[in-house]
This record gives C-alpha cells, sequence and structure tokens, in this order.
C-alpha cells in the first residue's frame, strides 16, 4: 500500500484542481481573510491557540511582495479588532528576501510594530537551506530590537546543532519541526533521506536542550510515537506546560490534536490561507503519500460512477 501511495504522491500534477480543492477544504482555513476568521475564532472556541500563515512564497517581484505586506496588516488589524490571541507565521521568501533582503527588512518590520501594536506576537518560518543563514540573521536582528518573535527550526540539518547555541544562550522562542523541503543528503543528519525516523533522537535533543536552557519551544509534529517520548520525557523532567506547546498543521491528525488537548497540554494550530491554495495543497499531499492514495481512490470510484 505504501509503493502505491507513493506512486498517486507522484501523479498528483495530473489530478484534476477541482479534486485538490475539494480536498484542501480540510487543510485551508479558505482564500480570504473572513474564511480564516471563522476558523480560528472557532478553534479558539474548541481552546486551541492558533498561528496564522498568508499563503505564498518566493515573491517574484517586489509588488508581489508589497502585495503580501498589505495582506497581513489587514490580518493584523482584522486580529487585534476582535482581540484573537493568534499568532503570525511569516515566510521572508514571501516578503521578498531573495529579491532585496533590505526591503524585505522593512517589510517585516512593518508587520511586527503594527502586530506589537495589537498584542500579537510572530514566528518567522524556516525555508529551503538556501535561506538558512540569511533568516537567522533577520530573526536576530528583529529579536534584538524587542519585537515577541520566535524562529523555526528544522531537526533533519546538521547544522541545527550550531544554530541552537546562540539562541538558547539568549532564551530564544523557538519552534522545532523535523524539517520538509528535499535537501541534499550532505545537509541532513544521518539517515533522514531514507527514514523520517531517523530525525526523532535529534529533535527529541533539541527540544530538551532548549527547554533545559529557558526557551519557549513549540514542538511542531504529527509523529505519534515522537510525541509519546516527548510527554514522557516533559513529565519525568517536571517541565511546566506554560514554557512549549504542541503544534499542528490545520486538518492534520486531528485525534491526536484532541488528545493532546484533552490531557492539558496546550496546542496551536497552523491556519494558512489565502489565494495560493494549489501549491500549498499539493506540497501537504506529496509530504503524506497516504492522501494522494485517497484521492486516487476517489478518483477510480467518481469514474465508475459514469
Amino acid at each position: 500500500m505504501r509503493i502505491l501511495n507513493t506512486m498517486a504522491a507522484r501523479a498528483i500534477p495530473l489530478v484534476p484542481r477541482s479534486l485538490i480543492r475539494k480536498i484542501s477544504r480540510r487543510y485551508i482555513a479558505g482564500e480570504t481573510l473572513c474564511d480564516a476568521r471563522t476558523r480560528i475564532r472557532a478553534l479558539h472556541a474548541a481552546g486551541f491557540r492558533t498561528t496564522v500563515d498568508v499563503l505564498g512564497e518566493s515573491a517574484s517581484s517586489s509588488e508581489q511582495a508589497e502585495s503580501m505586506t498589505r495582506e497581513y496588516l489587514n490580518l493584523i488589524d482584522a486580529l487585534g479588532a476582535e482581540r484573537e490571541p493568534t499568532e503570525l507565521s511569516i515566510k521572508l521568501t514571501a516578503l521578498g528576501l531573495h529579491l532585496d533582503k533590505d526591503a524585505c527588512m522593512t517589510r517585516v518590520a512593518a508587520i511586527l510594530q503594527s502586530a506589537a501594536a495589537h498584542g500579537i506576537n510572530a514566528c518567522i518560518d524556516m525555508e529551503d537551506i538556501r535561506f538558512t543563514a540569511k533568516t537567522l540573521d533577520a530573526f536576530s536582528k528583529f529579536e534584538a530590537d524587542g519585537y515577541a518573535i520566535g524562529i523555526a527550526l528544522q531537526a533533519y540539518l546538521k547544522r541545527t546543532s550550531d544554530d541552537l547555541v546562540p539562541l538558547l544562550a539568549r532564551k530564544s522562542s523557538m519552534r522545532i519541526c523535523k524539517g520538509i523541503y528535499a535537501e541534499a543528503n550532505e545537509h541532513l543528519v544521518d539517515g533522514a533521506s531514507r527514514d523520517r525516523a531517523a530525525i526523532n533522537a535529534h529533535f527529541v535533543r533539541h527540544v530538551s536542550t532548549a527547554l533545559e536552557a529557558g526557551s519557549f519551544v513549540g514542538i511542531a509534529t504529527h509523529d505519534a510515537p515522537l510525541i509519546d517520548v516527548l510527554t514522557g520525557w516533559l513529565q519525568r523532567a517536571q517541565i511546566d506546560r506554560s514554557r512549549f506547546e504542541f503544534q499542528m498543521l490545520l486538518g492534520v491528525c486531528e485525534p491526536m490534536r484532541d488528545a493532546l488537548r484533552a490531557q492539558g497540554f496546550n496546542v496551536r494550530i497552523y491556519v494558512p490561507y489565502g489565494q495560493d491554495w494549489y501549491g500549498y495543497s499539493t506540497r501537504r499531499i506529496k509530504e503524506n503519500p497516504r492522501i494522494a492514495g485517497y484521492i486516487l481512490a476517489a478518483m477510480v470510484r467518481a469514474d465508475r460512477m459514469r
């Protein structure tokens, strides 16, 4: 079955956009700010925290980066007006990091200033290895400027152990995830390209080291065995639950998400919205071949009903 699902994932570009759109409703709040606000309110009412991302990465022009900036500012105004206790997730390439670093920094500063005025925190997402150093540099500057901001780190990268050192010295807030970008083996921890479980020991070490150093940590994973290991360690180490939270994608592993919340853990849900629903959805499907297998089965059933 795993082989069939993987084959289905590779065939995703051939799947009709209408079917991708139907599947995407589970993983995306919608295309508009109004859609996002509705989903955010529902999650907050159910006891979850949220982080909101305006879909899009690698802006192709300064105009596109400026448009993304305006969308974030509109989002902040809307969330601030309703006093929604949420957080922003920001990808620097969506704001033009690869086009003009100085202009990107100006855009991010405008977003962070507005967010601070409304009591909203932010987290800078980590992207592929080409932008790791620049992203860390940008985070360090904004953190030094006093903004309430965190940084995402990817446990599958060899360099993360070294990247953590200055962050832990400053007790920086961080999100630790496994990492999803297709990187060359030379950048990855041993075995990561063949087996995602090979990342787990590194993930646990990074989380435990960060918490012991006094950092706030967002534990971003859907890996059930990994979560079991971490919850066991957190309880044995008597880590106060105000110092960490679990983080999950909208629509993914909802029974596990609900179980963690029922156990009294804080859980933050990543809520994406925007016009780039197709690109985001196809990436999520490729990352989870079981979803691709479901889509293929749905297509076969639809064809038989004609």
